[in-house]
């Protein structure tokens, strides 16, 4: 247990036997009035933000969730197989539970995993992955009146858009927030 005086920007709290993480906070203390404080809170599990106040120094129920660095092996077909790099240890995670993050991964790629008591919450991929482009049409010069883009489909068979001037075997930068081509790999 904790009070809202304690929070902090990544807490988990407890909250109706659900897990929110704490995104951003302010106390705020009214010229009338008591203090309380305004939390913008994002649902572990659904993503979903939003915002809730507590009075101030109201006790809340926070969460352990342990954070392992683990890398991905495989896919047995059902769930996706991380070893803990330290430990050895296995864990197989649901497909989703890994949401939009298979886009991005590959083999004896490192990825943070989170749990709490046993239960896989979320896996978080760092926020630039390399992957090789394994199909893209070659780029027409003069079809555009800018910088145009093309469609170029990924090593983990990911769709996204590219430069015209990207070609096939090329290996390049992706955000995996949101899929966006960052740059060129130097070989």
């Amino acid at each position: 247990m904790a009070t809202t005086n304690d929070l902090k920007n990544g807490m988990v709290l407890n909250l109706d036997g659900q897990l929110w993480a704490v995104v951003e906070f302010q106390h705020v203390k009214p010229g009338k009035g008591p203090a309380f404080v305004r939390t913008k809170i994002k649902n572990v599990e659904s993503g979903k933000v939003i915002d809730k106040t507590f009075n101030a120094g109201t006790k809340v129920e926070t969460a352990s969730v342990d954070k392992r660095d683990m890398q991905y092996l495989y896919n047995d077909g059902t769930s996706y197989v991380f070893m803990d790099v330290q430990t050895y240890d296995q864990l197989e995670v649901s497909p989703e539970v890994m949401g939009s993050a298979v886009d991005y991964l590959l083999e004896n790629q490192n990825a943070v995993v989170a749990t709490n008591e046993g239960r896989v919450l979320y896996v978080e991929l760092p926020a630039s992955v390399e992957l090789l482009v394994e199909h893209t049409d070659p780029g027409l010069q003069g079809d555009r009146s800018s910088g145009g883009t093309k469609p170029a489909r990924l090593e983990t068979g990911k769709e996204i858009q590219v430069p015209l001037f990207l070609t096939s075997g090329e290996k390049i930068k992706v955000d995996t927030r949101d899929g966006s081509y960052l740059g060129r790999v130097k070989a």
